[in-house]
């Protein structure tokens, strides 16, 4: 009977404790891409550097593919919303979304539990072709146009590239943290 008892307790304390890491997750992403980013003066729409990007691919490998995604999609998804971007948030919801599943499921792969520094970076790097064409055909979808959204390519790699140079490495030095091993 004790025994029950103590799994009934432990699951919803597990549960709770998911979804605080969950949540504290997507303000992670929300806040560093409000206050830490850059709008590139590339196109009429330019484009915007921010460092949401790496604390996508942050989340993604230090807790797979599931909180990555969701912590991508609602935490840059509220950039949108709120940022005065709110036309994007559903290409954004989505784009991430994927990005950050790929991310932790390539992560994730074989049992290395986001462990592979080489993985890590694979799978950042794989990431980023469908975060582009989500932001592609999204673009052009709503501009009516298939060449505008060429201008915003260039800032979505650098947005990305910045992301992997900050993640990988903090997340080896997360890695050695006894939470995350």
């Amino acid at each position: 009977m004790q025994n029950t008892q103590t799994q009934s307790i432990s699951k919803p304390r597990s549960q709770t404790f998911d979804l605080i890491i969950t949540a504290m997750l997507i303000a992670l992403v929300f806040v560093s891409t409000v206050f830490l980013n850059i709008k590139l003066p590339i196109t009429a729409n330019g484009g915007l550097v921010h460092l949401g990007t790496a604390m996508l691919f942050i989340a993604s490998i230090l807790f797979g593919p599931k909180k990555g995604a969701i912590a991508g999609a609602a935490g840059m998804g509220l950039f949108d919303i709120f940022g005065g971007w709110l036309v994007w948030a559903p290409i954004t919801i989505v784009a991430r979304g994927i990005q950050g599943y790929i991310v932790g499921k390539i992560a994730y792969a074989k049992g290395r539990e986001g462990n592979s520094i080489g993985l890590n970076l694979i799978a950042t790097i794989v990431s980023i072709p469908f975060m582009v064409a989500v932001y592609y055909i999204g673009e052009g979808i709503l501009y009516s146009n298939w060449i505008a959204p060429l201008a915003s390519i260039p800032g979505d790699l650098v947005q990305n590239v910045l992301g992997i140079i900050i993640a990988v490495p903090v997340c080896v030095v997360l890695k050695k943290i006894p939470y995350f091993k």
